[in-house]
């Protein structure tokens, strides 16, 4: 039996739009559901919905938000268990994998919690004589996000709870592959007692995102996905006056270096690339091993690659499950074969995988390339899926310049056992995020999330302080009251004046 996921505006569920988007259980390869595909009316709907919330939620207080965010924690928490097989029936990856992206949300709603603190504004008293200056932030009104397929939690995370935190109201854009847990989520938020209005999902494709990126009443637009997209998106909301921020590609690099803890950087880099099937951001697809000890690594990569359980997501055991469409599928492979064709060797090849019982499903085993160049397809795109590209080098200056020479400035790694070659490292690679010894450097909540050059487009980047940044506005003020002098000078006057009436009467 198949579903239809619609909107939810207003405290409701709401149904209509330009027609419908299947849902695949990427597992089995069947159609379980579909997407109700938002037109203009619908999203200008949730759009009026947000700026009619936002005349009372940016006026409601701090400890009144508070009290909503801690609970709508500890229903998100609570439900951890059900938003993680949500994720996995539509999306696929394995249910260890969708509950730890709940918990990366959760430490996002954590460090709102603490609003309060988050707006402190700042006090200057007697800047001039008789004069204060202080200054502090207000929600700058409605803020949409338009989120991917592979985080359908926790990416909505990074957003919407920062923006209602500091009294925005939001309208959430999920993947229309993967829409229940935005649902789900809108959910939550009633039962922790958000006002209707404040937190609205519109579900739909290219054409309900080109009504928020223009339309006057939406304020702020948060993204992530491919760069193309992020920078036309990006481009077209700074013309209609938006903030926006836009989280994009990546393709990520992990330099290992003679004096690492090899088999230690081996099951990291093997964990960073195949987890969730290599459908993430900050997913490590790219090895740049000094020549001297490349062989060993590569000969413990695949070692370890051959032990991740490839399974549907819902197994206890598996590492790693489907990809989320055939389509990418197909496209994942497709890359391999091109690799090959081009001079690449396939030291480990996933193409064709296919679980027992699952052979209809979208799945890719883990893939290992060694000897590729910077020329090709597998180096060049996204991949975004599980593939391990190998680039030998002869040395950590090399591999720096490597990585230099890439337009995407995500995330990258560094494996040595030398403080002098990380910080190097460190203050070298134009990137955003750098792991010493760690494959996956996201930024906890309280710091930010974001990368630098083709993989970000804005000023601030996502939850942490510049994510509070983004979702206000300063305002500053210098006041003095005069009054109190003016009154002096008033009854010192009319005291002058009576004394001197008082002497013309008696002379």
């Amino acid at each position: 039996m198949t579903y239809t996921v619609s909107h939810y505006i207003s405290g409701k569920i709401v149904t209509g739009g330009s027609g419908f988007s299947p849902i695949y259980n990427p597992a089995t390869g069947e159609q379980i559901g579909q997407t109700e595909l938002a037109d203009q009316i619908i999203v200008e709907s949730a759009i009026a919905a947000a700026q009619d919330a936002f005349a009372s939620w940016s006026q409601s207080s701090l400890g009144r938000r508070t009290a909503i965010l801690f609970k709508f924690r500890e229903l998100l928490a609570a439900h951890t268990d059900e938003l993680a097989q949500i994720i996995s029936r539509e999306h696929g990856k394995v249910l260890s994998d969708a509950a730890g992206e709940v918990g990366r949300g959760l430490d996002v709603v954590e460090y709102v919690c603490g609003v309060p603190s988050l707006l402190k504004g700042e006090f200057s008293m007697q800047a001039a004589t008789g004069m204060d200056v202080f200054s502090f932030r207000e929600p700058i009104g409605v803020c949409a996000g338009i989120t991917p397929f592979n985080f359908p939690v926790m990416c909505p995370m990074w957003m919407a709870p920062v923006a209602i935190a500091c009294g925005n109201t939001f309208v959430l854009k999920p993947a229309k592959a993967d829409p229940s847990a935005a649902l789900y989520i809108a959910g939550l938020w009633a039962k922790a007692g958000l006002p209707a209005g404040v937190f609205n999902v519109v579900q739909g494709d290219r054409h309900a995102v080109a009504v928020l990126d223009t339309h006057p009443g939406v304020k702020s637009l948060s993204f992530v996905g491919s760069t193309p997209v992020g920078k036309e998106l990006h481009d077209i909301g700074v013309a209609h006056g938006k903030r926006v921020q836009a989280l994009c590609g990546a393709k990520n690099h992990g330099v290992i270096l003679a004096d690492a803890d090899l088999d230690f950087a081996a099951a990291s880099v093997v964990s960073a690339a195949f987890g969730a099937a290599g459908e993430r951001c900050m997913a490590l697809p790219v090895a740049i091993v000094v020549d001297e000890i490349a062989d060993q690594f590569l000969d413990l990569a695949v070692q370890k690659a051959k032990e991740v359980k490839v399974a549907v997501g819902t197994d206890p055991d598996a590492d790693m499950g489907a990809i989320i469409t055939r389509a990418d599928r197909d496209r994942i492979e497709e890359t391999i074969t091109d690799a090959e064709n081009s001079g690449a060797r396939i030291v480990l090849d996933g193409r064709g995988y296919r679980p027992k019982g699952y052979e209809n499903g979208f799945f890719t085993g883990p893939t290992i390339i060694d000897q590729a160049t910077t020329d090709m397809r597998c180096y060049v795109e996204e991949i975004f899926g599980p593939v391990l590209v190998v680039l030998r080098v002869p040395d950590l200056e090399s591999g720096i310049q490597l990585i230099k020479n890439n337009p995407y400035g995500n995330g990258a790694a560094i494996f040595t056992s030398s403080g002098d070659a990380a910080r190097e490292f460190q203050r070298a690679i134009p990137v955003g995020m750098i792991g010493i010894n760690v494959p996956i450097p996201v930024p906890v909540a309280y710091h930010s999330f974001g990368g630098w050059q083709n993989s970000f487009f804005g000023e601030s980047h996502i939850y942490g302080p510049e994510g509070v940044k983004f979702f206000t506005q300063a305002k500053v003020i210098t006041q003095r009251w005069p009054q109190a002098a003016a009154s002096q000078a008033a009854a010192s006057q009319a005291a002058t004046f009576h004394f001197a009436g008082a002497s013309s009467a008696s002379s």
